[in-house]
């Protein structure tokens, strides 16, 4: 891989999204474990809307490359990085090396921000219902955090299912933002401990109850996640029309 990092050049004629950027490994931090913050210092970092993602590629020595898309955590600011929460997968080539051989200092290539029908910032209102599963609470994250810095006043609301406390992504700031920040609500289920399993209807509803008639709603998650809970927020009176749904895997 070459060294230093690419500037984004105003003038080309290829669109930024479509375009390849190095970007350098910043930092690398636990944060559940079965995934790590990764920072990344990038020319396009500060460009995305929160809830976008990005496609990253690795390079081999040999020229293989591989390629995988993730979302990103963090809100523009000026530190000139952006975030990803990478889930270790086994067997996953872009994960893998994320999680067990990255170090700060090492290079790879960004292209981005992609998905714009998937993106929320302050002057497109609320109140927000959003519902995430597993790794799928990143780009939520990343949109409450936007709401916190321009927008506190939008009502908002998160259901969150996820196997174990334990494995619940950036749980500490969420459960904070829940006691302290006036109009967010958590809503968080463990389908692998306690007896709350998975959200269903009443939950919906409580989330409902607490922000009042939704104007965006954002899903994202696995296909067994998403798909029953958009039904069961439909279901509960949620014009179709407005839900906003992400889909990996299973």
């Amino acid at each position: 891989m070459s060294s230093g990092i690419s500037e984004i050049e105003p003038a080309s004629a290829e669109p930024i999204v479509f375009r390849w950027y190095e970007a350098e490994v910043a930092a690398v931090t636990v944060v559940t474990p079965r995934v790590k913050s990764v920072r990344l210092r990038c020319a396009i970092a500060g460009r995305q809307r929160a809830g976008q993602h990005v496609d990253v590629r690795l390079t081999a020595e040999d020229g293989y490359r591989a390629s995988r898309s993730y979302s990103v955590a963090s809100v523009p600011d000026e530190s000139g990085t952006l975030e990803l929460l990478v889930e270790g997968l086994p067997d996953g080539e872009v994960s893998g090396w994320f999680f067990d051989s990255a170090e700060v200092g090492d290079k790879l290539e960004l292209r981005g921000p992609i998905g714009g029908s998937f993106s929320w910032d302050g002057p497109d209102g609320g109140p927000l219902l959003l519902a995430g599963g597993g790794s799928g609470v990143v780009p939520l994250l990343a949109m409450l955090r936007r709401r916190a810095q321009v927008a506190p006043d939008i009502p908002a609301a998160l259901i969150y299912s996820v196997r174990t406390r334990a494995e619940a992504i950036a749980l500490d700031e969420l459960e904070a933002r829940d006691r302290d920040e006036l109009n967010f609500s958590l809503f968080l289920r463990t389908t692998r401990e306690g007896e709350e399993g998975r959200i269903d209807a009443a939950l919906v509803r409580a989330a409902l109850e607490r922000i009042g008639a939704p104007r965006k709603v954002f899903l994202c998650g696995s296909n067994r996640f998403v798909s029953p809970a958009a039904d069961l927020i439909v279901g509960a009176g949620v014009p179709a029309t407005i839900v906003r749904t992400e889909r990996f895997g299973e």
